[in-house]
């Protein structure tokens, strides 16, 4: 899993697909600051989302993007998407490496270092910690101090993804930190997309 230093967005879809979403998602890929695309959808069917995540899965080809689905190995393994990211109440990760093989594993591991320690024990392609702001996307039960940055890069080589209300407000301060990633959603998708991804340059 290559780190591509220029490309430091991880981006999450919105909550909701709208008309204009396909438009706008070509738009910030375009930007060549996106390495990966999570495909987060709580409300849909699983019908729907397997629609949805071919037709991106078509997108994020053509600008190079990885595409991750949340939640859900099987669906990413019928889709074809790169990966599949877990949360602590998912499934564990070796059944879903059964369903996924050598494809990429994230987890999230809010802010606790036994969980990191337990995902990079277990085989995870990278980790996800946070939140570091609060986040109108979701309710937020975890926050992390950057000092948790510092002690990842430490204890590990794998990537780190960081998380929680990173806008183009904040998201220079964490990068001075140094993490891999910055997963983004609300950040960019709650206003005018295609021109809040100018922001990040």
């Amino acid at each position: 899993m290559r780190v591509d230093k220029k490309r430091f967005i991880y981006l999450i879809s919105p909550n909701k697909i709208n008309k204009s979403f396909y438009n706008n998602l070509k738009i910030i890929l375009s930007s060549n600051l996106v390495s990966f695309f999570q495909l987060r959808l709580k409300k849909n069917s699983l019908i729907e989302k397997k629609k949805i995540g071919i037709k991106i899965k078509k997108i994020c080809k053509k600008y190079k993007v990885k595409l991750i689905i949340n939640d859900d190995p099987n669906l990413a393994k019928k889709i074809g998407a790169d990966g599949c990211h877990l949360g602590q109440n998912d499934m564990v990760i070796q059944e879903a490496r059964k369903i996924l093989r050598k494809k990429i594993i994230g987890i999230t591991c809010h802010n606790s270092k036994k969980l990191i320690r337990r995902a990079v024990k277990d085989g995870a392609n990278y980790i996800a910690i946070g939140a570091f702001f609060k986040s109108k996307t979701k309710k937020i039960n975890y926050f992390a101090k950057p000092s948790l940055i510092s002690w990842v890069k430490r204890l590990t080589k794998l990537p780190l993804v960081i998380i929680g209300g990173i806008t183009y407000k904040n998201f220079r301060k964490l990068l001075l930190h140094k993490p891999d990633f910055l997963a983004i959603s609300g950040g960019i998708w709650n206003k005018k997309p295609a021109k809040t991804i100018k922001e990040f340059l």
